[in-house]
């Protein structure tokens, strides 16, 4: 069979999992992406491209070429991709073997956590948008508040958080959470404390009151100013102007801004003494390795608190 049908397939058994539509574009992007490498390595149209011609040797080339200009976190979610595929193909019968265990991959570096820098940032960002200090000419701070406690309280990737629905909200007063759909199709479940639930029981409120709805569980959570579903760049901008209004955006690092969020949910699990299986249960990691990473960050955060000790740097000055 041809790589174009095959990817099809693979593709409508994904979305048959129910998976999140961001995880959906995604596989089918590091598909294609590497798909057209393999087109212009061989000559062939995807349509036109047997299966049995994608061996190890041009997957090889068709990767060095694809990590060419490409991050290795990047290049190794599309070898994963890849991967699953032709695992698929094996289970299904359309192919003898998987190339891709073959077929080199970047090693993988967790990256550093990035939360929020100062003590006190989280939680005067939140009572200076609670109070309406970010200005807009429709200002909705029930709704603002909602969604940054949310990120701060859960821990949610942004991608989580546009695809929640109002059903995703679950349980009886005092037992209430969040049913997430996670990376790969891996759903959870987060615990969320009652304070939340307020913030988020109010929100919904002042919904109703905007745009008159009934909110049916299949609605999105969190809605734009129009009562749409709020997109990507909407939250990016968001985030960005309550950080400004609440004059914390300096305490964020670079290359952070909504997963700062999340950074310091995580951050302060492992200050309140998680160990990596917790935090990975609670941030929907794959592995254990990123979740260490905070707790390394934080004993490494304490360890230079002590050694900053004015009493020790006497000590110091006395042996």
């Amino acid at each position: 069979m041809d790589l174009a049908r095959l990817m099809q397939t693979y593709l409508e058994h994904l979305q048959a999992r129910k998976l999140a539509a961001n995880s959906l574009r995604s596989y089918r992007r590091d598909l294609d992406s590497v798909a057209g490498e393999l087109v212009e390595l061989t000559g062939s149209p995807a349509d036109q491209l047997d299966i049995e011609r994608v061996d190890t040797n041009v997957l090889r080339s068709a990767f060095a070429r694809y990590a060419g200009e490409r991050s290795a976190a990047t290049v190794t979610r599309a070898w994963s991709t890849w991967n699953g595929f032709f695992g698929f193909l094996v289970v299904e019968g359309a192919a003898t073997g998987n190339p891709m265990q073959v077929v080199p991959k970047p090693r993988h570096v967790p990256a550093a956590p990035k939360p929020l820098q100062g003590e006190d940032t989280p939680e005067r960002l939140l009572r200076m948008v609670a109070a309406g200090a970010r200005q807009a000419r429709d200002p909705w701070p029930e709704r603002d508040l909602a969604i940054l406690a949310t990120l701060l309280c859960t821990g949610v990737r942004s991608a989580e958080l546009l695809d929640l629905t109002v059903s995703s909200l679950a349980g009886r007063g005092g037992d209430r959470r969040l049913h997430v759909a996670g990376k790969g199709g891996k759903s959870r479940s987060i615990p969320i404390d009652d304070s939340l639930d307020e913030l988020l029981r109010n929100y919904l409120a002042s919904r109703r009151e905007r745009f008159g709805n009934r909110l049916p569980g299949g609605e999105p959570l969190f809605v734009d100013h129009r009562g749409e579903a709020l997109k990507r760049g909407g939250l990016q901008y968001l985030v960005r102007r309550c950080l400004q209004a609440a004059g914390v955006s300096d305490r964020v690092k670079p290359g952070a801004m909504v997963h700062a969020l999340r950074h310091t949910f995580a951050t302060r699990l492992a200050e309140d003494g998680a160990n990596a299986a917790e935090i990975a249960k609670l941030l929907g990691h794959a592995s254990m390795n990123a979740s260490q990473s905070y707790i390394d960050v934080t004993a490494r955060e304490q360890r230079l608190s002590v050694q900053a000790n004015r009493t020790l740097q006497v000590l110091g000055e006395l042996s």
